[in-house]
């Protein structure tokens, strides 16, 4: 599948489990994750601490977890129009890695 292609340039922690994230189109997105925090590789993030310790990877340019979790930016940048699925998705994960 082929998407436009977006860099993520800044963030910043507005709350628990919510960043306002910045791309290189001069456009913005608050970003909720708790609905997408669950199986292996996103349910550690629940874990607040580990969650405000995103940090953005300049040479992926997305935002990146200490155990290895990142989000394609072009995801990031269409969160409002990809949350349902997300987030059915996500519950999908942690049956499958409880």
């Amino acid at each position: 599948m082929s998407h436009p292609l977006y860099d993520v340039v800044d963030f910043k922690i507005i709350g628990d489990y919510r960043l306002r994230v910045a791309f290189d189109d001069d456009t913005e997105q608050i970003i909720d994750f708790r609905p997408v925090l669950f199986g292996e590789m996103y349910g550690p993030l629940r874990d607040l601490r580990v969650f405000n310790q995103v940090r953005l990877d300049h040479e992926v340019a997305t935002l990146v977890w200490p155990n290895g979790a990142d989000f394609d930016p072009w995801m990031l940048h269409e969160w409002p129009n990809l949350i349902d699925e997300l987030s059915e998705r996500a519950r999908q994960w942690d049956v499958v890695y409880a």
